[in-house]
């Protein structure tokens, strides 16, 4: 196993840097992991600074501490973020810096935490990097999100198997998701990019003026704004350079028109959101706005995301993936939306992103709000997909086209 697993570990930590972020010669990069990852993120920065990176800064967190703030904390400090380290993603980012994020963090972290506290610290976390973000949704920048175990994830995803072997298995499930496994990853990822972009030609070539889903609690009917794109697979940055933003990607996505999504949608998975499960949700819209929420479990956690801000009343991002893909036909559920949304179909509540509209790139918040795309300081994607989902594509005179049928491409 070690060797094997050492192998696919420096395939998984090379596609990292350089389909993920692509780093380029004399280029900083910026590292989010947490300090279950300690060895990977060696391993990362290493291959980083082989590659020409300037310098690899790496922001910690620990998940036993993060619990233990938000357990233990005064109630008047959860909507603190200290503005350092504001400072240091924008500074970063004015100077083309590359953001990787790793995420490793349990499911159930904050599970028992009051949604109240949770709620604070995500609306601080929002309203403080809202410019760091703008930047990271109009790609001016390059960014990636990636996984690695922790031994408490691992658990929530194998709980049949014995412990000393969960970290292993899930480690595993990732290098299969992320093509780590083949003998040549990073064409594979070349290969995969060019299916992704044929699907994104295509829907971009119809141009549909809304999306209609049924299937089992669902019929959602989703306007498109004039101009929208459709995206997929990798990205360009303001320089010119390619990047992926997520590893695994089976998604092509575009931006909803804010006012103009009306029925209602079941989930079809469990969204893990702020350290809680949310599950079996069924969310109702009228003229883009959700007027209605019930939920089996999280109902309280969901309420309050939804309440985060103006925008967060609204979608974001619409985004096909089908039924048949490695993730959804791996038969895994991962608790982590980076993997989960990417065996189904999803929204996402909140921001829309700016490249998903011509032009988009440059225009202001003002102009992105007067082409129908939403502005929040939240994005939380959420899977509603399933082998008994329907989606029709009406174009501009009325033609309705399968899109979707029984959860795969029709086309």
């Amino acid at each position: 196993m070690a060797s094997n697993f050492d192998n696919y570990l420096l395939k998984y930590a090379e596609l990292a840097v350089k389909v993920g972020v692509n780093i380029q010669k004399g280029q900083f990069l910026y590292i989010a992991a947490s300090t279950d990852t300690v060895d990977f993120v060696r391993l990362v920065t290493k291959i980083a600074y082989e590659h020409g990176a300037r310098q690899v800064f790496v922001d910690f967190t620990d998940d036993q501490i993060t619990r233990q703030r938000y357990e233990l904390a005064p109630e008047d400090s959860f909507d603190f973020y200290p503005a350092w380290k504001v400072q240091e993603r924008e500074s970063l980012a004015e100077q083309g810096a590359a953001f990787m994020s790793i995420v490793s963090q349990s499911p159930d972290l904050l599970k028992g935490i009051h949604s109240k506290r949770i709620a604070s610290v995500q609306k601080a976390t929002g309203l403080a990097l809202n410019k760091y973000r703008q930047y990271v949704q109009s790609d001016k920048i390059s960014w990636t999100v990636i996984a690695a175990p922790s031994k408490e994830w691992a658990a929530k995803v194998f709980p049949e198997l014995p412990e000393n072997e969960q970290v292993d298995a899930l480690w595993s499930a990732i290098f299969k998701a992320t093509r780590s496994t083949l003998d040549n990853p990073v064409e594979a990822w070349m290969q995969h990019n060019d299916t992704l972009h044929e699907k994104v030609n295509y829907l971009n070539e119809k141009s549909y003026t809304k999306l209609h889903y049924t299937a089992p609690g669902t019929d959602l009917t989703i306007e498109l704004p004039k101009g929208h794109l459709w995206c997929g697979a990798s990205s360009v940055n303001e320089q010119g350079d390619s990047f992926m933003a997520n590893m695994p990607t089976e998604e092509v996505f575009t931006v909803p028109n804010k006012t103009g999504v009306n029925g209602y949608v079941s989930s079809t998975k469990p969204l893990s959101y702020g350290g809680n499960i949310i599950d079996n949700f069924k969310i109702t819209f009228e003229n883009g706005r959700i007027i209605n929420i019930e939920a089996a479990q999280g109902e309280e956690v969901l309420k309050a995301l939804v309440e985060t801000d103006e925008g967060s009343h609204y979608l974001g991002e619409v985004a096909l993936v089908p039924h048949q893909s490695p993730i959804s036909e791996s038969g895994l559920l991962f608790f982590n939306t980076l993997f989960d949304e990417n065996a189904s179909n999803h929204l996402a509540i909140g921001s829309a992103y700016a490249f998903c509209l011509e032009g988009g790139k440059t225009m202001s918040s003002e102009e992105l709000l007067q082409h129908g795309l939403n502005q929040s300081i939240t994005h939380v994607d959420f899977m509603i997909g399933s082998s008994e989902m329907n989606i029709d594509g009406i174009t501009e005179d009325g033609k309705v086209e399968a899109v979707f049928r029984n959860g795969n491409w029709a086309f």
